[in-house]
């Protein structure tokens, strides 16, 4: 790593994320003084798309996902790579491989869970072996409420000497004023992801929350504990709709963090539980209750899909590959800086005590402030000194570390534990 010249190289620049990436890299690189650089498969487009966003000066590296040489050849320059393109289950292993292969740490926003766990199964023990942490899963879903779940049970520890036994986490969104776009929501590359995992042969693992847990015992225990929950509940006058895009992501990720970071060995399985809140009075009620009920039935629909047979998943998959938007297509730009959002994480410890931790963040979750935390990960991880238990496949939390908090800050995104 000390020989490298590139503290963070992001692969896919010119995407709708990586162009927002590449942009905070070099904001931070003109306060902190380190080296970056941005790939690409066309040069051209590259520069154009850089100089849109007002990235003048770094540099540019020609990459494509299907070029093995220029995979390995940008990886052994750089301490980590961001991989911003997708879907990941078509184009991510030849850089995971070459990451691997040259010692470069790798991050990615991958929320396909089964390509997830293929990765988990084939490059665990090699990144080990070479000194190298492969992070996937690491926007929205699921940085940020990996992180402050782990930040619970710590506290938890610290305080009472006592695990966690539930955890409710509410997710609260303000959109900017004006009328929302349809373009506002799910992005093409999200969709495609869909897709991807839709037509993915090992599909039946997305909608479980134990896919990424490595005891076959305590995989069972997490299905039995803590189910994926897709109904709409209330809490006080909130309505709680599944989370979106899917609820199919966080859970498998946070109770892998859950076995491999606690001290000695892993605590029984705590139950988890997200949602979306809707708040508002007993006049809009119904409209609540209707809305979150649609997108109950939704996610209903997406776990059927998953659970289905081989020829169904094919078919479904073909429609929505035809009718949903392909990579490239995003939020506009003028609609992304106005967004509010929120996280409030409720957890119960073993001997009935409450502790709470408060996410607060700027910007589309999806887009920017994911942009710019994905961008801060990479930077957190360039500097570290590798440990044992810090390689291998690991989620965001264990990657990170709950000390890493306060750094996402200057991303726009604010941990606390309440006292």
């Amino acid at each position: 790593m000390a020989e490298k010249d590139l503290a963070v190289v992001v692969l896919g620049a010119t995407g709708v994320t990586g162009r927002r990436v590449a942009a905070y890299l070099n904001e931070r690189s003109l306060e902190d003084g380190f080296n970056w650089a941005a790939a690409g498969r066309d040069p051209v487009k590259l520069e154009r798309v850089l100089l849109d966003v007002g990235v003048a000066g770094a540099e540019k590296i020609a990459a494509d996902t299907g070029d093995e040489q220029s995979l390995r050849a940008l990886a052994a320059r750089s301490k980590v790579v961001l991989n911003l393109v997708g879907p990941y289950t078509r184009h991510a292993r030849p850089v995971i491989a070459a990451c691997v292969a040259e010692g470069a740490h790798y991050f990615d926003l991958s929320g396909e869970i089964p390509f997830v766990r293929t990765i988990l199964r084939d490059f665990d023990e090699p990144a080990r072996a070479r000194g190298v942490a492969i992070v996937q899963v690491a926007g929205f879903e699921a940085l940020p409420p990996d992180l402050a779940v782990l930040m619970a049970a710590e506290a938890a520890r610290s305080r009472w000497g006592e695990d966690l036994a539930a955890v409710d986490l509410e997710v609260r969104v303000k959109m900017p004023p004006g009328i929302p776009r349809p373009s506002d929501g799910v992005s093409g590359g999200t969709s495609q992801s869909m897709v991807e995992v839709t037509a993915d042969p090992d599909s039946a693992v997305a909608a479980d929350p134990g896919a990424l847990i490595d005891d076959p015992a305590r995989a069972l225990l997490v299905r039995e504990t803590s189910p994926i929950e897709i109904g709409v509940r209330r809490n006080g006058t909130a309505v709680l709709a599944p989370m979106s895009p899917a609820a199919f992501i966080n859970p498998a990720v946070i109770q892998r963090t859950a076995e491999i970071t606690a001290p000695g060995d892993p605590p029984p399985p705590f139950r988890y539980r997200e949602g979306m809140a809707l708040d508002g009075g007993m006049l809009t009620l119904p409209a609540r209750l209707a809305a979150a009920g649609a997108l109950s039935a939704v996610q209903a629909g997406m776990r059927r899909t998953l659970l289905a047979g081989p020829g169904a998943k094919r078919r479904i998959s073909s429609v929505l590959g035809r009718v949903l938007p392909d990579s490239g297509a995003g939020p506009a730009a003028d609609r992304l800086e106005d967004w509010r959002w929120s996280m409030r994480i409720e957890g119960a410890t073993t001997g009935e005590h409450r502790i709470e931790v408060d996410v607060e963040a700027d910007g589309h979750p999806g887009y920017l402030t994911t942009a710019k935390m994905i961008g801060e990960a990479g930077l957190i991880l360039s500097e570290r000194s590798p440990v044992p238990h810090s390689l291998g496949c690991l989620t965001p939390a264990a990657a990170l570390g709950t000390q890493s908090a306060p750094r996402f800050e200057r991303a726009g995104l604010r941990f606390r534990v309440a006292d």
